[in-house]
C-alpha cells in the first residue's frame, strides 16, 4: 500500500470539516492533492481556476459551511485571484490550496516552470489569511490554521501554498492536529445593551436594516420584528434572513423614493451586520433616522459609514437575543397600527413600481419563483435582470439560497451556481446570467455537461453588456465596447450536450421554466430579450458619474 502523502492529509482535514466536494484544475504542481481528493471525495474538474474558487464559494454558501478549491502555481494561482477578491468581499468561507514549486527552488528566480515572484504576497492581497507550508511536519498545522481563519467570525478565503515536493512527502493523516476551540461569540457590553433597549422601548416607528451579518440570526431577528412592531429593510446580502414573503419585509429597496420616505418617517433604525455598501446607499447619500443603533461583530464597522448613537459590538444572534430579554422587562410600547400599515403599504408599493418598470420581464420573475421550491438556490450573475429585479423582486426564503457576486464582478454566477447545485443535489438550482457575463467563462458549460447537476442556466441574451450599454445610451454620445457577438445558444447547447429551450414571449416563461427546472439534469434556457421586448424603464446602475 502506498505511503500516505499530503493529499491524504488534506482529505483527512476535509472529512473532519464535513467537506465532501472539491473544485479545481489539475496540474503537475498539485497532482498528489487532486489524486487523493478524486479517490476519496469528489473532485470536480472545472475549466478555469477562477471558477474553482467561485464554485467552492457557492458550495459553501449553499451548505452554510466551508468550500474548497485546488489550483496550481503561478498563473494558476493568479487566475484564482479575482474570485478570491469576491470571497473576500463577501466574507465567504473558502479554503484555497494552491501548488508551489519545489521548496529548494523557491525564491531563486531561475525560471522554474510555473514559478512566479512573491506568490504568497499576491495571495495575502486577495485573501483574509495566507500561508506557506514550510516543511512536511508543519503541513497539518498550516492547513488547520487556514481552515480556522476561513471559518472564523469574519470569514473570507484562506489560501495555502504548498510546495510540490512537500505535497509528496510522507504524512500520517491520523496525526492531523485537532481543530482549535471555536471562539466564543462577541458579546456587547451590558450598559450599551441597556441603553439600546431603552431606545427601542421608546420607539413608535422603528425600522430594522439587516445585512449579511444578520443571516445567522434569522429567528432572533424575526422575533424582534414582532416584539417592537418594526419593518425590515435589507441589503442584498441580508435577503432571506427573514423570508421575503413576510409582510413586514420591505427588502432591498432602501434607496427607492418610497424607501427613502419611510426612513424619513421612522423614529429609530436598528442596523444589523450591514456595512452600507455604496450601491445600496446611493454612495452614502441616503439619510438615516437620527436615532441609529448598530450591531456588528467587527468593531471597525461601527460608525464607519454612518454615525450611530448606540454601537453594539457583538454577534448578531447573541446581541438580538440580549436586546429581546431586556425589552421584555421594560414597559411595552403600544403597537402603532398606522405604522404597521405604513410598512405594508411601502412593501407593496415598491414591488408594484418595480414590476411596472421591468415590463415583460415581470413574467419571467413570476415564472422563476413559481417553478422553484423555497429551498432552491437562485444564483445571479451581474446582468440587467439580476441587478434590476432578481436582487429585489424575486423572493428569497433563506440566506443559503441567495447566491450572487457581492463584489460586483461579472462572469462568476455560473461557477457559483455549479457549486451550489452540487451542494444540494436533491433540489433544483437556477442561474441567472447575461450573454456577456457567461462568455467570460464559457468553458464551464463543459463542466455543467460533465457533472450534470440539477441546474437550469437562464441566459438573458441582449447582445452585449446591457448594464453599461444603458449607461452609455443615457449619459454619452456613443457606445464603446458594449455590443458583442453572441453565439447561437441552441447550437452551443447541442455542441456541449445540454438540453436547450428558448423564451421569446411572456407566455413562454412559465411552461419553459417549469419544464427545465423539473428535469433532473442541466438545461440551458435562452431568453431572447429582443423578441421579448424592452423594459418600460431601462435599468442603469446606481453609479455616480462626475459632471453628468
Amino acid at each position: 500500500m502506498p505511503q500516505p502523502n499530503g493529499g491524504d492529509l488534506l482529505v483527512a482535514l476535509l472529512r473532519d470539516l464535513g467537506v465532501d466536494t472539491v473544485f479545481g484544475v489539475v496540474s503537475v504542481h498539485n497532482l498528489p492533492l487532486v489524486e487523493a481528493v478524486d479517490r476519496d471525495l469528489r473532485f470536480v474538474p472545472v475549466r478555469h481556476e477562477a471558477t474553482a474558487v467561485n464554485a467552492a464559494d457557492g458550495h459553501g454558501r449553499a451548505r452554510g459551511g466551508l468550500g474548497c478549491a485546488l489550483t496550481s502555481t503561478g498563473a494558476g494561482a493568479g487566475n484564482a485571484a479575482g474570485s478570491l477578491i469576491e470571497s473576500l468581499s463577501a466574507g465567504s468561507r473558502v479554503l484555497h490550496v494552491t501548488g508551489q514549486i519545489d521548496s529548494h527552488h523557491m525564491g531563486a528566480g531561475r525560471g522554474y516552470i510555473h514559478e512566479t515572484r512573491d506568490q504568497l504576497g499576491m495571495l495575502r492581497a486577495v485573501s483574509s489569511h495566507a500561508a506557506t507550508v514550510p516543511d512536511a511536519e508543519s503541513a497539518g498545522h498550516v492547513l488547520r490554521e487556514a481552515a480556522a481563519h476561513a471559518l472564523g467570525p469574519a470569514g473570507g478565503p484562506a489560501s495555502v501554498e504548498w510546495p510540490i515536493d512537500l505535497q509528496y512527502a510522507p504524512q500520517d493523516p491520523a496525526r492531523l492536529p485537532a481543530a482549535p476551540a471555536a471562539p466564543a461569540p462577541a458579546e456587547a457590553a451590558p450598559d450599551a445593551l441597556d441603553a439600546a433597549a431603552d431606545a427601542l422601548a421608546a420607539a413608535r416607528r422603528p425600522l430594522i436594516w439587516a445585512g449579511g451579518g444578520a443571516t445567522t440570526a434569522g429567528p432572533e431577528l424575526t422575533a424582534l420584528l414582532r416584539q417592537i412592531n418594526a419593518g425590515l429593510l435589507t441589503s442584498n446580502s441580508g435577503r432571506g434572513a427573514v423570508p421575503e414573503t413576510d409582510d413586514r419585509v420591505i427588502g432591498n429597496f432602501a434607496t427607492t423614493p418610497a424607501g427613502r420616505e419611510l426612513l424619513a418617517e421612522a423614529d429609530l433604525l436598528l442596523t444589523v451586520g450591514t456595512h452600507f455598501r455604496s450601491n445600496e446607499t446611493a454612495d452614502w447619500s441616503l439619510h438615516l433616522p437620527a436615532v441609529h443603533l448598530q450591531i456588528d461583530h467587527d468593531p471597525t464597522a461601527l460608525g464607519r459609514s454612518y454615525p450611530a448613537g448606540h454601537t453594539l459590538h457583538g454577534d448578531a444572534a447573541t446581541t438580538l437575543a440580549a436586546l429581546r430579554t431586556r425589552l421584555a422587562a421594560r414597559p411595552a410600547t403600544p403597537a402603532d397600527g398606522a405604522w404597521t400599515a405604513r410598512v405594508r403599504d411601502t412593501r407593496e408599493s415598491v414591488r408594484a413600481e418595480l414590476r411596472d418598470r421591468i415590463g415583460p420581464q415581470a413574467a419571467l420573475c413570476d415564472a422563476i419563483r413559481a417553478a422553484l421550491p423555497p429551498e432552491a438556490v437562485i444564483a445571479r450573475d451581474v446582468t440587467v435582470p439580476a441587478s434590476s429585479w432578481g436582487n429585489r423582486l424575486l423572493d428569497i426564503h433563506h440566506p443559503h439560497t441567495n447566491v450572487f457576486p457581492r463584489g460586483g464582478g461579472i462572469g462568476q454566477g455560473l461557477g457559483m451556481g455549479i457549486g451550489a447545485a452540487l451542494a444540494r443535489p436533491g433540489t433544483p438550482t437556477l442561474v441567472m446570467a447575461g450573454d456577456g457575463g457567461l462568455a467570460v467563462h464559457l468553458g464551464e458549460l463543459l463542466t455543467l455537461a460533465q457533472e450534470r447537476p440539477h441546474l437550469t442556466l437562464v441566459v438573458f441574451n441582449d447582445g452585449g453588456y446591457g448594464v453599461l450599454r444603458n449607461m452609455q445610451d443615457r449619459y454619452f454620445d456613443r457606445r464603446s465596447g458594449v455590443d458583442l457577438t453572441t453565439p447561437d445558444f441552441a447550437a452551443l447547447a447541442h455542441a456541449t450536450g445540454l438540453p436547450y429551450a428558448r423564451i421569446a414571449a411572456e407566455a413562454d416563461a412559465a411552461p419553459v421554466l417549469a419544464a427545465a427546472t423539473a428535469s433532473e439534469g442541466p438545461t440551458l434556457v435562452e431568453v431572447d430579450l429582443t423578441a421579448l421586448g424592452p423594459m418600460k424603464t431601462p435599468f442603469t446602475p446606481p453609479v455616480a458619474l462626475p459632471a453628468r
